[in-house]
C-alpha cells in the first residue's frame, strides 16, 4: 500500500497498522484517564453537597461568621482562664496546705489529752507551730515559726511528731 500524502513528506513505506495501533492505546488511555475524573468529580460532588447541606449563599456566610465569633470567644475565655489559673497557683502555694496535729496530757495528773500542737504549713513547708498546754490554772498558747521545714527555737517532742505529720515524714 502506497499512499501518496506519506510519499511526499517521506513516509511511503511506512504500514499504517502500526499508526492505528498506537493511536487505539492514546484513546485508550484518554478513555481511562476521563473515567477516573468522572470517579473523582462525582465524589467532589456529593461532598460539596453535602457540605452545603440546603444552605444558600448568605446563610453560609452566617455561619461561618458564627463560628469565627465563637472561635475569637473561646481564645479570649481561654487566655482569661490562664491568668485565673495562674493566680490560683500562686495564691495556693503561700495557703496551708499540710496539716499535723499531736493531743497530749501536759500534765500527768489532767485527764483527756486537752493539749495539743498543731502545724500549719504551706508549700514550701514554711508556716508555724500553735502549741496548746491546757492546766488546771488555765490554759496557755504559743506559737514558733516554721521557714523550710526547720525551726529556730527548740522543738518539744508533741512539737516535733505535729511537724512530721505535717511535713509527711
Amino acid at each position: 500500500m502506497n499512499y501518496n500524502l506519506l510519499s511526499e513528506i517521506g513516509l511511503g513505506n511506512f504500514d499504517l497498522t502500526y499508526l492505528f495501533i498506537g493511536m487505539f492505546v492514546l484513546i485508550l488511555i484518554l478513555g481511562i484517564m476521563i473515567i477516573v475524573q468522572l470517579v473523582k468529580f462525582d465524589k467532589l460532588s456529593k461532598r460539596y453537597k453535602k457540605f452545603m447541606g440546603g444552605k444558600n449563599a448568605k446563610s453560609l456566610e452566617k455561619d461561618i461568621v458564627g463560628l469565627y465569633e465563637d472561635n475569637k470567644f473561646l481564645k479570649t475565655s481561654m487566655e482569661k482562664n490562664k491568668k485565673d489559673i495562674q493566680t490560683l497557683y500562686r495564691k495556693f502555694g503561700r495557703a496551708f496546705q499540710k496539716v499535723g496535729i499531736v493531743k497530749y496530757d501536759a500534765f500527768s495528773q489532767m485527764g483527756g489529752q486537752l493539749s495539743f500542737s498543731l502545724a500549719l504549713l504551706d508549700e514550701n513547708d514554711n508556716g508555724f507551730i500553735l502549741n496548746s498546754v491546757h492546766s488546771t490554772e488555765g490554759c496557755y498558747s504559743y506559737t514558733k515559726e516554721i521557714k523550710n521545714g526547720l525551726c529556730d527555737i527548740s522543738l518539744g517532742e508533741e512539737e516535733k511528731q505535729a511537724l512530721d505529720i505535717a511535713m509527711d515524714l
